[in-house]
């Protein structure tokens, strides 16, 4: 089978229609997420039950980490085009990724789980980028949103695994503890090791390299060069980000409205099997009726959500919109990366990519500090209340969603190379 995208109309459509690359990327992510998931989730609860760290300094090692490692995705993004190779830039990054996780089975202090957090995110920053360059290049794009909405299933259902089996290892060694103990955290990192190393040795043996035909210019990391679309779509992007903290603090405001650790994971469970199911279906809805539809809708729900995690004054009704926060993901996720290849030269793929998740990297640091000072304050002020960061994202996502539908007005019938917007 012909790995490279083409105008030909692919000999089968539907899943099985999909190309090696994207099984392979698609595998990748699978593993990875079932090592990172059963890890990264119970990072906070960790921080807080068993180290003391106060809830506004774990939404700012989480934003830091993501901010740090986001030039790192403008940086992979070009070099891939420069190099016109995507695989061993991800592989690389995956393999960091795994390297960095056995060192929190050590780490005893918030500063040690702060350093192997940034080592894990510069691993993602180094892959991100190439690796959904990848995915465009290997995929025609009447069925890219298919592409990527397959991916991130499949990225979504090793959560789910990962989660199931973090669950497992709580409830045999700590049913009765209603907060996370030292001993069930480093058992599960141990566990996590065997997916991470199994995620490198997918990409490594089952992606190839796509070759780009005829003669580009060199890739620039340049707005200019990614065009005016690309730009409006980023700053509609940037308002959302801005009030999309990390979920770090939904997870705390879950433990706060009194859900234990099992409790947490369930609904993490929960929401990742909602993600799983709306994701692919998503994608494909997107080819057919516009990325721009498929994403004001994802935002809305995005805004009823977070209003709803505001106003919340139960743990089961957390878990309820956490949830329903997966259609969220399902449907925005996965179709705004679809987007973004169908406003960019093909050439310009990766630089795009890296661009588009090093601003949303960027991002993240204020977003989550915000979030902290809206919680908890700084100085001699108390903050708002843990319901304030929710009615902040809440107003931002609205705006947002008003933002895209304004300045990318529905088209009777859009051409084909713009994704139907």
């Amino acid at each position: 089978m012909d790995d490279r995208s083409t105008t030909t109309p692919p000999a089968r459509t539907g899943l099985r229609g999909l190309p090696r690359n994207v099984w392979a990327v698609s595998l990748t992510s699978f593993f990875m997420d079932v090592s990172s998931e059963m890890v990264i989730n119970i990072v906070p609860l960790f921080l807080y039950s068993v180290l003391g760290v106060k809830t506004n300094l774990i939404g700012l090692i989480e934003g830091v980490a993501e901010a740090t490692a986001s030039l790192l995705k403008v940086f992979s993004g070009w070099l891939s085009d420069r190099l016109r190779a995507r695989k061993w830039l991800a592989v690389a990054g995956y393999g960091l990724s795994a390297i960095a996780k056995p060192f929190f089975y050590w780490a005893n202090s918030w500063g040690a789980v702060a350093g192997v957090r940034w080592v894990d995110r510069v691993g993602k920053g180094v892959r991100t980028a190439p690796r959904d360059a990848l995915v465009a290049d290997s995929i025609d794009e009447r069925q890219r949103g298919l592409a990527f909405g397959f991916h991130r299933a499949a990225d979504t259902g090793g959560a789910v695994l990962g989660l199931l089996i973090a669950l497992g290892v709580v409830w045999l060694t700590q049913s009765r503890s209603a907060a996370l103990t030292r001993p069930t955290f480093q058992t599960i990192v141990l566990i996590s090791l065997i997916p991470a190393a199994l995620a490198v040795l997918s990409l490594a043996l089952g992606a190839r390299d796509v070759p780009v035909a005829g003669t580009r210019a060199r890739p620039r990391i340049s707005f200019r060069g990614l065009g005016r679309r690309f730009g409006l779509f980023m700053l509609v992007v940037g308002v959302f980000d801005l009030g999309n903290s990390s979920d770090a603090f939904l997870v705390l405001r879950a433990q706060e409205r009194g859900l234990s650790v099992l409790g947490v994971l369930g609904m993490l469970i929960t929401f990742n099997l909602v993600y799983t199911l709306v994701s692919a279906p998503a994608g494909s809805l997107s080819d057919r009726v516009g990325r721009r539809r498929v994403i004001i809708g994802g935002w809305l729900v995005y805004a009823a959500i977070y209003l709803g995690f505001a106003l919340a004054g139960r743990g089961w009704h957390i878990w309820v919109l956490y949830a329903i926060y997966g259609v969220y993901y399902g449907l925005a996720y996965g179709t705004a990366k679809a987007m973004v290849a169908d406003l960019v030269p093909v050439d310009m793929r990766g630089t795009a990519y890296g661009t588009y998740n090093a601003i949303l990297g960027i991002l993240d640091f204020p977003a989550s500090a915000i979030a902290g000072v809206l919680w908890q304050g700084i100085g001699g002020w108390g903050g708002l209340g843990p319901s304030a960061p929710f009615y902040f994202g809440a107003a931002l996502a609205l705006i947002a969603a008003i933002l895209l539908a304004a300045l990318f007005p529905a088209r009777s019938r859009a051409p084909q190379n713009e994704g139907a917007l």
